[in-house]
């Protein structure tokens, strides 16, 4: 019980809320709520100073804190080594901004060791690097190129950015449009922490094209969706794009490429599931 009321205690000071702690966690707002009260009324202490709704952390919360963070990476350091000892079953946890490249690897990996569990999740390349270091996953593939020293990166392909609209919207006739020609129509695009959505934004910002009313939408399938209904256009990977007759692929002016990098941590690189995967995804990367 303790270990759940330091987690909750350590994300709610680490994001300064309890909506987006209870998010991360998977838990209900009450729930995270209920754990922290619990654990400062057990020792009488006050872990936070309380004004309206903002949440600081107190004196007591500051010096607790790395403690906590120390302990609770020795918690992910222990079941990290359960999960990969042994010499045929284990788990391995991914997480990717897109299934598309992740996919192909996994496939072959399960073929190999097919007695090895493998949960894949998916979120936008803010979340996904997040849970890298979070020790939540073990490996995580992503389109944001991430310098840091504690992490290895292999290239894992690239895509072209194409702008996906409907087949009766104006812009389909064409097979190629200039970024001006996206003015005065609705963008789609995803939540902020989407590397797509940085790439757009400066690709949109160095042409100086000021695009018409933005409609954000958190996640790539729904997206595909709302253009399907016409509700607007979106700059997308090529390989986002379903094929659909309802859909036209229209090729950018200037548009870059979007990449797909692996990542893992260098201190974990070496153990047995990880190894086999950095080592397929060496073996199986574009030349």
């Amino acid at each position: 019980m303790l270990s759940a009321e330091l987690k909750a205690f350590y994300m709610v000071a680490r994001l300064g809320s309890i909506t987006l702690a209870a998010k991360k966690l998977g838990l209900s707002q009450p729930t995270v709520t209920t754990q922290i009260r619990h654990l400062e009324s057990q020792y009488s202490v006050e872990l936070f100073y309380r004004g309206g709704r903002r949440l600081t952390v107190s004196e007591d919360g500051a010096r607790l804190l790395p403690m906590v963070k120390t302990l609770l990476q020795q918690e992910a350091d222990i079941e990290f080594f359960l999960r990969n000892s042994g010499q045929v079953q284990g788990a391995l946890r991914i997480a990717a901004t897109a299934p598309y490249y992740i996919l192909d690897l996994v496939k072959t990996f399960r073929e190999r060791l097919p007695h090895v569990e493998v949960s894949v999740e998916i979120g936008n390349s803010q979340q996904v690097l997040e849970s890298l270091e979070e020790y939540r996953v073990d490996i995580a593939a992503s389109s944001q190129l991430l310098e840091d020293s504690r992490l290895i990166r292999r290239v894992l392909g690239s895509d072209p950015l194409v702008l996906a609209v409907h087949r009766n919207h104006p812009l389909a006739v064409h097979d190629h449009v200039p970024l001006s020609a996206l003015v005065g129509h609705t963008l789609l695009m995803r939540e902020p922490g989407s590397t797509t959505r940085r790439l757009t934004e400066e690709l949109l910002a160095s042409a100086g094209v000021d695009f018409g009313p933005l409609l954000e939408i958190g996640s790539r399938e729904s997206i595909r969706e709302a253009v399907l209904r016409n509700i607007g256009i979106s700059i997308i990977a090529r390989q986002e794009v379903p094929h659909d007759p309802q859909l036209r692929v229209l090729t950018l002016e200037n548009a870059p490429q979007i990449p797909e990098y692996l990542y893992c941590l260098k201190e974990r690189k070496g153990a047995r599931l990880p190894a086999a995967f950095l080592g397929l995804a060496q073996e199986m990367a574009p030349a």
